[in-house]
């Protein structure tokens, strides 16, 4: 059996791998491209090419794929083999440097935005060199960026490259103003926790609301949730565990960090975590991961749900996005050392990501809207849709002496002892961690925790990135005409400090007192993807993304109206879906289980057996009462069954519960008959902001009605004839 540092990065065409198979000259010029971001020679990419067709064949590969990230959060790929025809009907196997570089791709049937229309249909493909080439399914994939044939951007990827040198640009300003001058380039780090679910397959191919939408639609809350808190860090189930080792071998094998797994909180709910990497190269981690996810999971006869919030009432799925930048030089420069408060490049760097929060709330929000993170977002199980930041109390009382003119001494190290003397001491951190905030800063890198769990991790940074850039831009333009540099730093961090403190909160943003308080600080609260998305467009975002020169206005149009015409057709499936199951699973099913209980209720009684409710009660009472033993709430029941039966009500249990049926399938039947006008009215040829509203308005709480009723039906309703798989057995099934 292979060890894991013989498995790890086999099939990935790395540095290791380019230094023995490329020329010394060639491996030189290709550094040059990746490191500083030089224009490729067409004669190196032939060389390139050459030599990682010759090692992919080798590992068994047939074709190769030009591998990108459309504007639908997934990935594309076309694959074409390596043969080429030679005379005499014999083939032979090639791979040019131009078919490296660059490729072809249909631009107008993925999501554009209106950038391309359907007879505009030329689009790009061109190799990022900054990721490894890997192989997947003998397939070799070149990690590309995806462009229009006017050049604009159509993926994830290009924008998330031009924010990275954006942000490089501004930190190198400021490290050189501090004397650093062997720092010529700062790279931002990713690393993505991705949460997910568990289910088995058999009960998910008999729910059409989780193969259409990956979420559940209907489903009654089970007697045990997550209340016990016995899930988290919990012992993996052996199906689990098997699922696990073999998803971390094949993450391994084309060069995956995967560093951590565990149970989460909610049943059947999972997290596995990475080492960080560069940016662009931890997103494109995360999107194999996804895939990888999936995959292996049917290996196991599972399935893996990565929707936000595939089950209601217990804890939805999010992917935490820890973010920092570090040098050419490994300097992490959000590290604040032993002596935060002496480290005036530290503070510079903090405050200017303060800054770019504070100033860019609405951004933030909107890089992680969705219809999926809705559900999940504000939720007491995910950061509220207000944006604010955690310091924690070392660094929050730094800043506010810094801004009080105060000196700071520091905070004393202490060790942690628990009363046990066997056990270790080990040094207390100066503060403590704040699940809740949506934006934490955990020692020396900041947690965004934001993201849905099916989301690309290229929107929020590419957002992170540039709104960091800019706070940047402007210290350097201050700080570059300064007489006296350390002054001038001094006086920018403590007003800094002063015009952004509102961002900071280190309290319970769960709580609905912090959302009064967040209203009264000036913060914005946008619950929605529909008052979300629109904020890519405001005149300032436009002018800070072309400033930056990350996003074009007519890119930003773009992708607001693709995000705003997805959530509305997700809103769309998930509603046609409710009807499809309403009318043809759960109404058929609740009438012929009404239509049995009531022939064996007149079956009963035709057989003259005793069967009211009130009589067995009475008889209970009565031989209480021969007993001699006081039953003063026996007396009391009596009462009311001799009162029912005097007012010639019905009372037989069969008959209460057929008419609750009957009752039920009315609210039923009346609810499919609202969500069906509500889908049936929506107006036609509107905007995608207005299709999105009318959605959210109108469409949602029509869908969230059809639950609530057939919901009820469930808990009245023999599981035998129940037409879907339940929660209890979703959740608990697997061992």
């Amino acid at each position: 059996m292979a060890t894991v540092e013989e498995l790890f990065g086999i099939n990935v065409f790395n540095d290791s791998v380019m230094r023995q198979r490329l020329p010394k000259e060639t491996y030189k010029t290709l550094h040059k491209t990746i490191d500083e971001g030089r224009r490729l020679d067409p004669e190196v990419a032939s060389v390139v090419a050459n030599a990682m067709k010759d090692w992919a064949l080798e590992r068994g590969a047939t074709h190769y794929t030009h591998w990108f990230q459309p504007l639908n959060s997934v990935t594309a790929e076309k694959h074409d083999a390596f043969i080429s025809p030679m005379p005499g009907g014999a083939i032979i196997q090639e791979f040019s440097g131009k078919e490296l570089v660059r490729g072809e791709a249909d631009a107008s049937s993925l999501p554009n935005g209106g950038l391309r229309s359907t007879f505009e249909a030329r689009g790009y493909t061109a190799w990022d060199p900054t990721s490894y080439a890997f192989i997947k399914d003998h397939v070799l994939c070149i990690p590309t960026a995806y462009c229009s044939w006017g050049g604009e951007a159509l993926d994830k990827k290009t924008p998330l490259l031009r924010s990275m040198e954006a942000l490089n640009k501004q930190a190198v300003r400021i490290l050189h103003l501090f004397g650093r001058m062997d720092a010529t380039r700062v790279t931002p780090t990713v690393g993505p926790e991705q949460e997910y679910f568990l289910v088995d397959k058999v009960l998910f191919d008999r729910r059409s609301d989780l193969i259409f939408s990956g979420r559940t639609l209907f489903g009654a809350k089970p007697p045990k949730g997550q209340e016990l808190g016995d899930h988290f860090f919990g012992t993996i189930q052996t199906r689990v565990q098997a699922f696990m080792a073999d998803l971390n071998e094949e993450l391994w094998k084309i060069g995956v960090l995967a560093k951590t797994e565990h149970n989460e909180t909610a049943p059947a709910q999972h997290e596995m975590a990475p080492i960080y990497a560069v940016a662009s190269v931890a997103c494109d981690h995360n999107q194999i991961t996804m895939e990888m996810m999936k995959k292996v999971a049917l290996r196991h006869n599972l399935v893996c749900l990565l929707a936000e919030k595939p089950f209601e009432g217990v804890n939805g799925s999010g992917k935490h996005n820890n973010w920092s930048m570090f040098t050419n030089t490994g300097y992490n420069l959000l590290d604040p050392g032993d002596s935060p408060h002496e480290s005036a490049q530290f503070l510079c760097f903090l405050t200017a990501v303060i800054k770019a929060v504070d100033e860019n709330q609405d951004l933030l929000r909107a890089s992680v809207a969705s219809a999926g993170n809705d559900h999940r977002l504000g939720g007491c199980e995910a950061p509220p849709a207000i944006i604010s930041i955690f310091l924690g109390d070392e660094l929050t009382e730094i800043l506010e002496a810094l801004e009080a003119g105060a000196a700071y001494s520091g905070r004393e190290k202490t060790d942690m002892t628990v009363g046990v003397h066997a056990l270790p001491k080990f040094p207390r951190d100066t503060t403590d961690r704040n699940r809740t905030s949506p934006f934490a800063f955990t020692g020396n890198k900041f947690e965004f925790r934001s993201l849905g769990s099916s989301a690309s991790v290229s929107d929020a940074n590419v957002v992170l990135n540039t709104i960091v850039a800019e706070s940047l831009r402007q210290f350097a333009d201050e700080l570059e005409t300064a007489e006296d540099f350390r002054k001038a730093l001094h006086d920018l961090i403590v007003r800094t400090i002063h015009d952004h403190k509102r961002i900071i909160f280190n309290g319970n943003n769960y709580s609905p007192e912090w959302v009064e308080e967040a209203a009264s600080r000036g913060l914005l609260n946008l619950p929605s993807t529909v008052d979300a998305l629109p904020c890519y467009t405001a005149e300032k975002n436009i002018r800070l993304f072309e400033t930056h020169r990350v996003l074009s206005e007519t890119e930003l149009r773009s992708r607001r109206d693709i995000g705003l015409d997805s959530y509305a057709k997700m809103i769309n499936i998930e509603a046609e879906t409710m009807l499809m199951m309403a009318r043809r699973q759960i109404l058929p099913a609740v009438l012929k289980y009404a239509g049995a209980l009531a022939s064996s209720v007149n079956a009963v009684r035709a057989a003259g057996l005793p069967f009211t409710c009130g009589s067995a009660q009475l008889s209970s009472v009565n031989a209480v009462h021969t007993a001699e033993l006081p039953l003063a709430c026996g007396n009391a029941q009596v009462s009311s069954v001799k009162a029912v039966h005097t007012a010639e009500l019905p009372l037989a249990c069969g008959n209460v519960l057929v008419s609750s049926l009957c009752a039920g399938i009315d609210a039923l039947n009346d609810c499919i008959g609202l969500l069906s006008d509500a889908l049936t009215a929506r107006p036609a040829a509107e905007s995608p902001e207005e299709a999105a509203r009318y959605m959210h308005d109108k469409v949602m709480p029509a869908m969230a009605a059809l639950r609530a009723a057939a919901d009820r039906l469930e808990t009245v309703t023999d599981r035998e004839v129940w037409p879907f798989p339940t929660y209890d057995e979703l959740l608990f099934s697997i061992q």
